[in-house]
């Protein structure tokens, strides 16, 4: 039976959302649609009835029955005799639901990853069921990983430059989940106050909602003036001094979004600064790999013997693969294994068995990888400066996308209307909190280049049709809720 919403619910769900932009029942109808989009009101809800809705909003039966009729029209509202509306997508748009990537017609802008590195993957999958039935055996559960992979992610870092141990070595299932370990063991409420976690601004949506989700705080560090390179180092140093964070996550490779690379003299101050406050620093290398223009850093732990690693090959090979790590040491390993075992007791064997097999020959499929990345990424670039001009985009020294500033607040507007031309966006302030970042969007350069042309057609096309209606124009108390990779 399908779930049903209450309008208190749906109330709360759009937050502020009567701006006088244009007539109530057409911001009502819109404001619905984003959550349908954004996956906040799940497909098949039944909404609440009209009386129940204008009672609640304080607004007349008329007004919610024009957004409602707008709504089915749409094809956002199913209609049925009798029957409340349940919330659906259209059939021509072909939108994706939450954690799903976009169907056929619809160009999936929300995510910044790539496919499976072909070949190379299923060689892997491959070896690993042929050296599946010696683990049949044993019980499967592995809360630390299996040992050879745990062994191969060790002799991973020591080939780059940084000693490691298979004990300094913990296999969980991605990035995010080494993420949600880390908090879970480091950054629990202390004498009843949630515990801060120090990150750049902006920054990794999912990390974000990790973070809330983990009952903590979030203290967000702006991670630099634009058009500069560089962190804001001073600014990171008064906020570890000040506000003295239980963790701090910070995305110094290649960082998400904004494509920059931290150089190492400024990662040495990080480091020397959350020693001094005695934060857990927490760095996430997932894509330190995409190293576009070949640029040299070492790791963070390089610098200090406290450092928190985490990585995957979710981004280097394929997310399919949910294998990822925490390199830390052996006692915070130890640590780390016990908190997890409140989430999980441990990870698939076949893919720990594959991603072993990968981590043999990591850099394989790196080369064509890389030449096809920088391809893309030149290929975004001209395309952004022919049909939108007045985009800013920020120089990406690697990873997977462009931050681009826009000319105007338009961030969440344009990704209400992005799916009616094709496209599916990740609104700029999902990547910070408190409604920043209105004037950002994130652009990957993961697609071949003919969808990214198609892509930016799209949006200039939906730019257009803001400048044309500006009173479509407006700011959403909550950003858009986009799954996002």
């Amino acid at each position: 039976m399908p779930a049903a919403l209450t309008s208190a619910t749906l109330a709360r769900l759009m937050g502020r959302w009567h701006h006088g932009a244009g007539p109530a029942y057409r911001e009502l109808s819109d404001v619905v649609r984003l959550l349908i989009l954004d996956g906040r009101l799940p497909l098949d809800t039944s909404l609440p009835s009209e009386r129940s809705l204008s009672e609640t909003l304080g607004l007349s039966r008329t007004t919610v029955t024009a957004a409602y009729a707008q709504l089915r029209e749409s094809g956002f509202l199913s209609s049925g005799q009798g029957a409340k509306g349940r919330a659906r997508l259209p059939r021509t748009a072909k939108s994706a639901a939450p954690g799903l990537a976009a169907p056929d017609g619809l160009l999936d802008l929300a995510y910044a990853s790539l496919p499976a590195s072909g070949e190379v993957v299923h060689r892997a999958y491959s070896a690993a069921i042929v050296d599946l039935p010696a683990q049949l055996p044993g019980f499967g559960y592995e809360v630390l990983g299996l040992p050879a992979l745990r062994a191969a992610v060790a002799a991973h870092y020591s080939q780059s430059g940084l000693p490691t141990t298979a004990e300094q070595i913990l296999i969980t299932s991605g990035a995010q989940h080494a993420l949600t370990i880390t908090l879970r063991a480091d950054a629990q409420p202390q004498h009843g106050q949630p515990a801060k976690v120090l990150v750049e601004h902006p920054s990794y949506p999912n990390a974000l909602d990790a973070i809330v989700a983990a009952g903590a705080r979030v203290t967000p560090v702006s991670v630099g003036l634009p058009g500069h390179s560089n962190w804001d180092m001073a600014a990171f140093e008064q906020a570890f001094q000040q506000q003295r964070p239980a963790l701090a996550y910070l995305v110094p490779d290649f960082h998400n979004p904004t494509g920059r690379l931290m150089p190492d003299s400024q990662r040495r101050c990080l480091v020397r600064a959350a020693a001094a406050s005695n934060t857990v620093l927490v760095i996430d290398e997932t894509l330190r790999d995409l190293n576009l223009d070949g640029l040299q850093t070492q790791h963070v732990a390089a610098f200090g013997p406290g450092v928190v690693t985490i990585g995957s090959l979710s981004k280097s090979h394929w997310a399919g693969l949910r294998t990822g790590w925490i390199r830390a040491s052996s006692a915070q390993i130890r640590r780390y294994a016990a908190a997890r075992t409140t989430l999980d007791l441990g990870g698939p064997i076949a893919e720990q068995l594959a991603a072993t097999h990968l981590l043999a020959d990591f850099d394989e499929p790196l080369p064509a990888r890389l030449a096809a990345l920088r391809s893309q990424r030149a290929a975004l670039q001209d395309l952004l400066a022919r049909h939108l001009p007045t985009w800013e985009v920020l120089k990406s020294d690697g990873g997977l996308s462009f931050w681009c500033r826009l000319p105007a607040p338009i961030s969440t507007a344009l990704t209400v209307l992005a799916p009616e031309f094709g496209v599916r966006l990740a609104a700029g302030p999902r990547f910070g909190v408190g409604g920043s970042f209105e004037q950002h969007l994130r652009i990957p350069y993961t697609l071949p280049a003919g969808d990214l042309e198609t892509a930016v057609i799209a949006l200039r096309n939906a730019q257009a049709k803001l400048e044309a209606a500006p009173q479509l124009r407006r700011t959403l108390s909550d950003p858009p809720r986009a799954a996002i990779a």
